[in-house]
């Protein structure tokens, strides 16, 4: 090839005049290859900075390039590489603070890499909704694709697909078939728990997530049994939707239950509407009853009282999330170590009948 280019560089070069209608148009890829003398896979390779290109067809591409006021597109750079640096992200469910959160950091963590992101997003995950958005983002030629799975639908419609390129699930379940980032709900669920029974609560409840979300069975399993282990009964669990008016709606009956001392609240935002519905019927936080949500939304500490919560790290899943991108991609199936989330201890817990003062 590098006769061939010396050939057409010189009867063509970059000291060919550029035509009234180059200039009128954005350049192409082709349209330098032309100016410069070579195919336009050299002119990919000398974009991609790869080797096997000489040093002086290096510097009339270049000089190609300047002269066209070239910006090379992700289609010129796939040309060669058959990579498009293009990632594709599904985030189902409500635009709630943990997958917003995740997806964000996602993204910045893309774009540190050097690739860009094609973002759908959908309130249910339904078969036909979740099967249809995941064959679009392969139609755009997307490399890999992350689902930011807050349903277990999703996670089900996504694994029996074959899309052809790698999947990686931002999920608190394991699918085998699927690779996996996340956050260990089990662990700091029952660091809320032990905390709630390490100050002397005997009688604690759950208000628990939705049934079809993913994160819901492990915050429940770890309440559960943790009360077991300390010989403590588990009460029918009261199921929510994360929203504070399923909380609130819930804490109207917990209120009149005068045996319960404490109360887990599977998220932050559930956890606002218990603690309105508490004082409304009289009981306080935690003089009355102990609160512990999960998630450390920013607001939890300006609640009233400042709220008791497990803070869950969605800069990092987030940057874990395309660390898992970057393995498959490179043939390695090792995802990220999952991480375990931290108790934040705040005023909306106490020991049973202590006065409402804030922690130490």
């Amino acid at each position: 090839m590098a006769g061939n280019e010396r050939a057409a560089g010189a009867g063509q070069g970059a000291g060919r005049r550029v035509s009234d209608d180059e200039k009128a148009r954005a350049a192409t890829i082709f349209d330098v290859a032309r100016l410069a003398g070579v195919s336009h896979q050299t002119v990919s390779r000398v974009l991609n900075d790869l080797p096997n290109v000489r040093p002086a067809t290096r510097a009339r591409v270049e000089q190609a390039i300047k002269q066209l006021r070239y910006v090379p597109s992700q289609a010129a750079r796939a040309l060669v590489t058959r990579r498009t640096r293009t990632l594709g992200l599904i985030v189902s469910g409500a635009p709630d603070y943990g997958p917003s959160s995740t997806a964000l950091h996602f993204n910045e963590a893309a774009r540190d890499a050097r690739y860009s992101v094609i973002t759908a997003s959908m309130l249910e995950a339904d078969a036909a909704s979740m099967r249809s958005t995941a064959e679009l983002l392969v139609r755009q030629n997307v490399e890999a694709i992350v689902l930011i799975a807050a349903q277990r639908g999703g996670l089900d419609t996504i694994e029996r697909l074959d899309l052809g390129v790698p999947v990686v699930a931002v999920a608190s379940e394991d699918r085998g078939a699927l690779h996996r980032v996340w956050l260990d709900q089990y662990a700091g669920a029952r660091l809320a728990v032990e905390h709630l029974i390490g100050l002397g609560h005997r009688e604690i409840r759950h208000v628990s997530g939705p049934t079809s979300a993913t994160d819901t069975a492990e915050r429940l399993r770890a309440w559960s049994s943790t009360l077991g282990e300390h010989g403590l009964p588990a009460r029918e669990p009261l199921v929510g939707n994360w929203s504070p008016g399923s909380g609130y709606v819930h804490g109207r009956s917990l209120a009149e239950d005068r045996e319960m001392t404490a109360v887990f609240v599977a998220n932050d935002q559930m956890a606002l509407g218990v603690i309105h519905a508490l004082a409304e019927a009289g009981r306080s936080v935690p003089g009355d009853v102990s609160v512990v949500g999960f998630d450390d939304i920013p607001e939890a500490e300006f609640f009233a009282p400042p709220l008791t919560t497990v803070r869950q790290d969605f800069v990092e899943l987030g940057r874990d999330a395309m660390a898992g991108v970057l393995a498959v991609l490179g043939d390695d199936d090792r995802m990220p170590t999952p991480r375990v989330p931290d108790l934040v201890v705040r005023a909306s817990t106490a020991a049973p009948g202590a006065a409402s003062t804030p922690p130490a």
